[in-house]
């Protein structure tokens, strides 16, 4: 279930892609602000990271017992992140800009075939470790799946502020 919601949240990103090009993808709003192909790596290198959680999830019961901070499972019960701009860690400012719309296209599908495969794990594993967010605390296989799924989707009102921001540079 976790995958296949991945999987079209996914595929929203992937045909949004089609519409731009290479040189939209690049362009930021402001200064300091990410342009969509840096929005676009982003969600790659982040699901990486949630992927690689994940299956660290599968093979250990270590920290089994610990918790999500009540922000945390306040999100979960909501399917969603709130709906506002997040501050994110220092290491976004050097968040890359993509070097091709092929590089983010590889990099999606990559991760849908890695979110299956490590949705497909969850079912089988007979552990229920948990891993350390950084700033939520402790998640399982599944609750790493669905933030992944949630963090994607919390990033299409930047997308959509990025693209009223290109919609109007086109009209001037």
């Amino acid at each position: 279930m976790l995958a296949e919601d991945f999987n079209c949240t996914i595929d929203i990103w992937i045909k949004e892609l089609e519409q731009y090009s290479f040189g939209q993808l690049c362009i930021q709003p402001a200064p300091g602000s990410w342009s969509l192909g840096q929005v676009y790596m982003h969600l790659i290198d982040a699901t990486s990271y949630f992927i690689t959680q994940t299956n660290t999830c599968i093979a250990t019961n270590e920290h089994a017992m610990e918790e999500a901070s009540p922000a945390a499972k306040a999100m979960f019960g909501r399917n969603s992140l709130p709906d506002r701009i997040i501050e994110g860690p220092p290491s976004n400012a050097l968040t890359p800009q993509s070097e091709s719309k092929e590089q983010i296209l590889s990099g999606l599908l990559q991760l849908k075939k890695e979110i299956t495969h490590a949705g497909n794990r969850i079912s089988e594993s007979p552990f229920k470790g948990k891993t350390k967010h950084p700033g939520l605390y402790y998640f399982n296989a599944i609750e790493w799946l669905q933030f992944a799924e949630m963090h994607f989707r919390h990033h299409l009102g930047q997308k959509q502020r990025i693209d009223n921001f290109l919609r109007a540079i086109v009209t001037d």
